[in-house]
């Protein structure tokens, strides 16, 4: 006994234990996260960049405290982005920035007409061997823009290493960074795609990249990663404006919620436009990322209370002796005769049919031996026989009749095997007119 106890609470310490650590990582591009997947750098580069006083790191986005001069960086949002809101926080000047690659920014992107797809198979340069550590390139902007030359936050920047990153396909906006494909040996023009692009929302702007893990602590080591960063932070924060803009940046990683209105007022349906959209992200993210932390948390408990609570009930549970097979009494099922008959007819699952049957037995033995017949003769015609020897009434003798009647479907159902339709009630009936019947 003892050592199935240890057993049971090896595993249930084991069981509990794995749970807890496939709930307990924490989430890639966390602000406070100092390893190689967090964005702890990022953050460091923004307040000396504009003071710790000015940067703003926020779990809810609460679009009635922001302003014109605001600015907000949204890195791989795991929850929707209301695009109505942030367009109009544009409108009136205000700048918003969103790297992502394989969060929930798809819906929020097309409604600026932006596309994801997927880089060129074989880069023109990628870093140690592997294709999916892209180097991504400026890109020069239009005649129509600029001018010869790069946007704004590439001054800096000769190139950027990307991890996994994605791309776009964006009809209206301007490159900013574009991954070049090799030329093959067909002479085919190398395929580019933009990774990074911007634009103009009447006042503000718009910055788009696929891929926060350019940002991640281990990728700021490069010199072009880190040039970037400062510079997408001094774009989005127009850092050299004239007069100084002295912007807000609000930054939000990860699982964040949106709060209010931008102009001030809540339409009701807005709140459960919100509401279904984060509920519809949280099933996509199901089939995508699996349970969350505290859905392991959760279930690892219900785990460890269920074993603990059967382990428990194995250990308090007493089992009374049982007598060896040969030292058993017979049951009276299995004896013969008076004994077994009636323990067959008094069982729970025997049909009340048969109960029935049992009391024609009886009748016809009665009522043969009466008239001096054999017990093969017919109910109906021993019936017939009293009636006729003035034993029975009418009235009793058309009860009999019915009975009669009734034993023989009784009969059908139990030689067809079918469901029993015979209620306790009738039984108890038949009994009392077999008693009576027999009273001669």
């Amino acid at each position: 006994m003892t050592r199935c106890v240890l057993r049971r609470w090896s595993a249930l310490a084991a069981m509990v234990w794995l749970l807890l650590l496939a709930g307990a990582a924490e989430a890639a591009f966390e602000l406070t996260d100092t390893s190689w997947e967090g964005c702890s750098q990022l953050l460091s580069i923004a307040r000396e960049l504009l003071g710790s006083e000015r940067v703003i790191v926020a779990t809810t986005l609460d679009w009635q405290t922001l302003d014109a001069s605001d600015a907000v960086l949204v890195v791989h949002p795991t929850g929707p982005l209301d695009p109505d809101e942030a367009a109009a926080f544009m409108k009136v000047g205000g700048r918003l920035g969103v790297i992502d690659d394989f969060g929930a920014a798809d819906r929020f992107l097309q409604h600026f007409k932006l596309e994801r797809r997927a880089l060129p198979a074989h880069p023109s340069q990628f870093l140690r061997g592997n294709r999916e550590f892209a180097v991504a390139l400026p890109a020069f902007a239009s005649a129509a823009e600029r001018g010869p030359g790069v946007h704004p936050t590439l001054q800096d920047v000769a190139a950027v290493v990307l991890n996994h990153a994605t791309g776009f396909d964006h009809p209206d906006l301007t490159s900013v960074l574009e991954v070049r494909g090799s030329r093959d040996a067909s002479g085919a023009i190398p395929e580019v795609v933009a990774v990074a692009v911007a634009g103009q929302v009447e006042k503000g702007r718009l910055f788009a990249v696929g891929d926060p893990s350019a940002f991640m602590n281990s990728m700021l080591r490069y010199p072009g990663n880190r040039a970037f960063a400062l510079g997408l932070l001094r774009y989005l924060s127009d850092f050299d404006a004239t007069p100084p803009r002295h912007a807000r940046l609000f930054v939000l990683v990860n699982e964040f919620d949106e709060a209010n209105s931008f102009a001030g007022v809540t339409p009701l349906h807005k709140g459960f436009d919100r509401a279904l959209r984060a509920a519809a992200m949280g099933i996509r993210g199901l089939k995508s990322q699996g349970f969350p932390w505290w859905m392991h948390m959760l279930v690892a408990g219900a785990c460890g209370i269920a074993v603990l609570a059967w382990s428990f009930r194995a250990l308090l549970t007493l089992y009374a002796p049982r007598l060896p097979r040969f030292a058993r009494g017979v049951t009276y099922a299995a004896q013969g005769g008076m004994a077994g008959r009636l323990a067959v007819l008094a069982a729970p699952g025997t049909p009340l049919e048969l109960a029935l049957l049992e009391l024609r037995e009886a009748l016809v033995a009665a009522l043969s031996a009466k008239l001096g017949k054999s017990e093969t003769t017919p109910l109906e015609e021993l019936l017939a026989g009293m009636r006729a020897a003035g034993s029975y009434d009418l009235a009793t003798f058309v009860r009999a009749k019915q009975l009669a009647s009734a034993i023989r479907a009784a009969e059908d159902t139990v030689q067809k095997g079918a469901r029993t339709k015979l209620r306790k009630s009738q039984l108890l009936d038949a009994c009392r007119l077999v008693d009576a019947l027999l009273t001669f």
